[in-house]
This record gives C-alpha cells, structure tokens and sequence, in this order.
C-alpha cells in the first residue's frame, strides 16, 4: 500500500479551494504555521499566497520564501512524499511562468510541469489542447473572452501549447509542450509519465472530473516511483488529487453555520461583468440593503476624507445591522483608467485597505459574511480577520468555498466566511448564498 503524498498548494488568490473541503488555508508562511498544515489530517492544505494582486517581481519574491520556509517545514515535520501545485486562475490569467519558475528553482528539479486549467464547476474544459469557457452553454475559446483582456495578464492564445509559448517569450516552443489530449488520458498516461524528464512543459485536457481523476491516479502511481511533477492548475486537478469524498454539511444546510441565526454582511469588491449582475439580483432580495463605496473619493490622496468616507459607510452599515437586516457593501462599478499598470494596482491597494477597514468595522454579533472577489476574499482573511488559518467547511455554491473563523478569534469566532470568486456563478448565485446562510 502506497501512502498518499502530502498536497501543498500555493494559490494565488484564496478560491482554489473550491472543489475541496475541510482541510486548512493558510494566510502566512512563517515556518510555525506551516508545519501547521503539515501536520494536519487532511492530504491536501493551502497557501494563499495571493500573488496574483502583486506585480511579477513582487510574485516571484513572495513564492520564494514560501518555498524557503516550506523545505524548512518540511524537513522538520521529517515529510518526503508530497506534490506542489502552483494554483491559478481557470482563465488562464496570472503570473504564469515566474511562479513555476521559482518553485523549480526551490523545490526542484521536477520531471515535468503541468498546466491543467480546466475547472468543471465553473464551466472551463480543455480539448484537444484548447482551453474553452461555457458561456450560457456555449463553448468559447477564452482568448476570446473578457478575460484574456485583463490589463495586467491578457494573453491572444486558447491553445494551451501556443499559450505557454506567449507567456514564456519563446523559450518553450509549442512545438516542444507535451499534450495530453483526451484520448490519451482515457487510455492511460503512466507510460508517457515516465518518460517525462528536464522540467517539461505539459498541458493536459479535461472535459469531465472522471478524466482528471484518471490522470491523477496515473500522475500519483508514477509519483510513488520516483518521479517529480509540478502543477500549474486550476481547482478540478485538485479534487482529483485529494480525493476527499463528500463535505459534512450539504450546501443547502450551510445556515447551521450562521451565528445565532443573526443578519451577516456581503462584502463586493469584484467589478467583473458577472459580478456586476449577481450584485443586481441580490440587491432585490429582502432584508438587503445596498451600501456603494465610491472608490473614486481614492483617487484624491486626503487621509481625511478616506477617515471620513470610512467613518459614514461603517454608520451606515451598523444602522442597517441594528435593523435587522444585511448591508452589501459594494465598490462603485464604473471601470475607472490609469495611467499605467503600477497605478492600477496601488489604486486597486488602496481599495482593499478601505474594504478591510470595514471588514474590521463590521457589528461584532454578525451571522455571516460573504466576499465577492478573490484578491478581496483574500484580504478579508489575512488581513481584515487576520488570520493565520482557517478551516475550509466546503461549498456553499459550486466553486465557492465556505471557511469558518478559528473558536478563539478575539473579534469575530467561529464566523462562517463564503469565497466567492468573481468569476463564478449565475446572475442569482450571489443570492442563492445568501438565501442559503440567512
């Protein structure tokens, strides 16, 4: 009987966890809490190390103390089975290749290195080496969506292969990135495994969770051999690896977790198209008071009018409490421009502190919250909660996680906390988790 390795995942904002359940996120990387993860039960634990709010100097300097400090962890907790997953966006947005980059020049060397974007709850599948979103049921090669528009991390290429050549300027040649297409992953990949060697570039399909599940169960059985694989992946590889089973409470019972049955907050700090719409729809529900930020008060750089714009939003907010019922706490959704990327992200900086001074703000008796965005859902946790961990329940939505807060946190325990991505979702998702936790 072979032991499973120990899964350590370094996403890169905190909704990898989307398809799998109570294991521990980790919002720092000092060499104490890792062994923290480590240590624990499950197979499967997450780092969030959030890069993906970062620029691609700051990226590489943070995934290179990470894995500083886990070789450390590692060898003192004595592991020597384990498998590193570089956790990305299913739109194939983010720091792809500095991070893998760096984690082979830490943890290495690695046999080969996998991207594997396909994320079936989100509808993204991979055939035939492309990589496709459904949207409204319709197959849609992602460069053609918003998404491969994104000011920091576009890209022109759904071929995985063509992919990997833009964003590696040209030093892996498509020619060169091996494809595991459909069929090859249905008639089984062990042989081509092996062969794999140097770090190679591989890009593996997936139209249902069974393929990954079989590509998995290759990728281990060859890992237990001797070979070192890397993944660059979305959240579906991630079921397969850890092969969990079902989450204890069923999605739709998630208001056993609301404290005392009492109002919670939403928190919207995403302005993706789709967010945008789910905002709208829960804007109709009962009990839902809208409180819009307007971040453009930021683009003034006064201390006090941000002091001043905090201090009328949090009235706002506990009058709303006080009534009974639950703020949505959302960014203002005009697309603002700057002048270059620097820019956007120090704005976009200063947009989360504001949101995390709220967070801080929020009435100590809350139910709930719900955090709509990944950068923003990862802010609430190691920064607005400040926690150095937190308990991964499961999914209250398809690829939305649900944590709760650790029993002695001094301002908010045992809180349940929704990650819902911004990119995931119908137009009522963002109403339905709410539904389901009020």
């Amino acid at each position: 009987m072979t032991t499973k390795p120990k899964i350590i995942v370094l996403d890169d904002d905190p909704t990898g966890s989307q398809t799998v359940h109570s294991c521990l996120l980790l919002t720092r990387w000092d060499e104490e809490t890792l062994r923290l993860g480590l240590a624990d039960d499950s197979p499967i634990f997450f780092i969030l190390t959030n890069t993906r709010a970062l620029t691609p100097e700051e990226a590489a300097t943070v995934t290179r103390e990470v894995c500083h400090n886990l070789k450390l962890a590692i060898a003192a907790e004595g592991i020597t089975d384990f498998l590193i997953v570089s956790r990305s966006d299913s739109t194939l947005r983010g720091h792809y290749p500095v991070e893998t980059d760096v984690i082979a020049e830490e943890l290495g060397p690695f046999d080969a290195h996998f991207l594997v974007p396909a994320f079936f709850e989100g509808g993204r599948i991979t055939r035939d080496s492309v990589h496709y979103l459904l949207i409204d049921g319709v197959e849609t090669p992602v460069h053609e969506t918003e998404f491969a528009r994104d000011s920091v991390f576009g890209y022109h290429h759904s071929y995985l292969p063509d992919y990997v050549e833009e964003k590696t300027k040209g030093r892996i040649k498509a020619s060169e990135v091996e494809r595991f297409v459909l069929s090859d992953i249905r008639s089984g990949s062990r042989d081509r495994l092996q062969q794999l060697s140097g770090n190679q570039c591989g890009v593996v399909d997936g139209e249902t969770q069974t393929d990954l599940d079989r590509f998995a169960a290759d990728v281990l059985a060859v890992a237990s051999q001797g070979k070192r694989f890397l993944f660059r992946s979305a959240a579906s590889i991630l079921t397969a690896l850890a092969a969990l089973g079902q989450q204890p409470v069923a999605p739709t019972d998630m208001a056993a977790y609301t404290r005392e049955g009492k109002p919670g907050a939403v928190l919207v700090g995403s302005h993706v198209k789709k967010t945008t719409s789910q905002l709208e729809q829960l804007l109709q529900e009962p009990d839902i008071v809208g409180v819009e930020v307007e971040v453009s008060h930021l683009l003034e750089d006064s201390a006090a009018q941000r002091d001043q714009l905090l201090a009328s939003l949090l009235e706002k907010i506990h009058q709303v409490h006080s009534q009974g019922q639950t703020p949505a706490i959302y960014t203002s959704r005009e697309e603002l421009t700057f002048k270059d990327v620097q820019t956007r992200l120090r704005f976009g900086a200063a947009v989360s502190a504001l949101l995390m001074d709220i967070v801080r703000g929020l009435p100590e008796d809350l139910g709930f919250l719900i955090s709509k965005g990944g950068i923003t859902s990862n802010d609430v946790l190691s920064t607005g909660l400040a926690l150095r961990s937190a308990r991964l329940l499961g999914q209250i939505l398809p690829g939305c996680s649900i944590v709760k807060t650790p029993a002695d946190h001094p301002q908010f325990p045992d809180l349940p906390v929704v990650l819902f991505p911004g990119n995931v979702g119908d137009a009522d998702a963002l109403a339905i988790a709410y539904q389901r936790l009020r």
